[in-house]
């Protein structure tokens, strides 16, 4: 019999209490909170470097585009051309038989448009972005003509609402 009693000692040993079992609970509930929270924390900050990355990059993009094309211009086309369009005479794109045509920059919806004389628009920026504002200003200093452009770019994917304002001027350069 005294055997007996001790065996069902040993056997009682061997188990873990309640007590025990909800601290473990515990202790594991809070290092998996800490870790979901780590990987939400880097997936949030992943979102927001990509968004950031869009903006700027169309932003940039939309610029030297721009930039490039008011470089190589003639000139400045300045029946058509005011603070939400720009319009340029050029010899780039030419209509077989022209010596000249015309190029235009403005906002389409929340985009930016490069319109070649006779053709339809084309976005300059993706869809995963917004232009919210385009502005060009002309400026002539003597026989140099520049334009001042000056552009908003925001983008809102998730929680991560990015945006970007890039100023810049070109001159047109008459060879």
């Amino acid at each position: 019999m005294i055997k007996a009693e001790q065996n069902i000692s040993k056997m009682r040993d061997r188990g873990f209490s309640l007590l025990e079992i909800i601290i473990s609970i515990a202790i594991f509930s809070i290092i998996l909170f800490a870790v979901v929270s780590f990987f939400l924390s880097m997936q949030a900050s992943s979102l927001k470097t990509a968004s950031d990355r869009e903006v700027t990059e169309n932003a940039r993009r939309a610029l030297e585009e721009i930039t490039y094309e008011i470089r190589s211009a003639k000139s400045v086309y300045t029946p058509t051309t005011s603070a939400s369009q720009l319009s340029l005479e050029t010899s780039k794109y030419l209509p077989a038989g022209e010596t000249d045509t015309f190029i235009d920059f403005f906002l389409c919806g929340s985009a930016i448009c490069l319109k070649k004389e006779s053709q339809e628009p084309v976005a300059i920026t993706s869809n995963s972005v917004q232009v919210t504002n385009l502005a060009f200003l002309q400026i002539s200093t003597g026989a140099v003509s520049s334009v001042q452009i000056n552009l908003t770019v925001n983008s809102g994917v998730g929680d991560s609402h990015s945006s970007v304002t890039l100023t810049s001027t070109a001159s047109l350069r008459s060879y």
